[in-house]
């Protein structure tokens, strides 16, 4: 799915404010700081609780070979000026699925309410759609995550409406709301200024 220059550990992402780079195994302290906050956790159907730092460990190493492999993409958000310390994460899934990605995604509680995941998810979707064939990505969210959905809206998402998926962090099943966006109906992010990406 993803191309060669996305598949070197040395590929990042760079938007107004932030670096999206891949996550590594001195992130785990952070990463399980953050994605182990309960209110973090309760917004996902992917993150389980508690969450220590063996699984963030686990995560960095799955995230990694995913990477490796082209399979997907997933990259650890950090401010430009603290590039070493991670606040989310952001990931594409699923070559598997015939030209569909799955998007997901989580930020620290300290940094809700600053529009830091629209910038992230933005720059990123200008991403898969620049360097992929990929047709559609999708998105799934909690029913009571409408902060999760608006992220979406504003990138183009339409809503498919509730399915039940999969959540193995929650011993199961669980209703989500499924949300589409189509090559071509991506609101950009940048304008006519694409988001930078670098490989060095």
């Amino acid at each position: 799915m993803f191309p060669e220059i996305t598949q070197d550990d040395v590929f990042r992402l760079e938007t107004e404010r932030l670096w999206l780079r891949w996550p590594r195994l001195a992130d785990a302290v952070a990463l399980a700081k953050r994605a182990g906050d309960l209110e973090v956790s309760k917004q996902t159907a992917t993150i389980p609780h508690p969450y220590n730092i063996g699984d963030a460990e686990e995560f960095v190493r799955r995230a990694r070979a995913e990477n490796e492999s082209g399979r997907g993409l997933v990259l650890a958000l950090s401010f430009k000026k603290e590039p070493n310390d991670p606040i989310g994460v952001i990931g594409a899934h699923g070559s598997a699925f015939r030209g569909t990605a799955y998007l997901g995604y989580w930020l620290g509680r300290d940094f809700w309410g600053q529009g830091l995941m629209t910038e992230a998810a933005r720059g990123f979707v200008d991403l898969i759609y620049g360097v992929s064939s990929l047709g559609e990505i999708v998105c799934d969210s909690l029913p009571g995550n409408a902060a999760s959905r608006r992220v979406q809206e504003k990138l183009g998402f339409t809503s498919l409406g509730e399915i039940e998926a999969d959540a193995p962090a929650r011993g199961g099943r669980v209703k989500v709301v499924r949300m589409r966006l189509s090559r071509g109906a991506a609101h950009t992010a940048f304008g006519a200024r694409r988001p930078k990406l670098t490989s060095t």
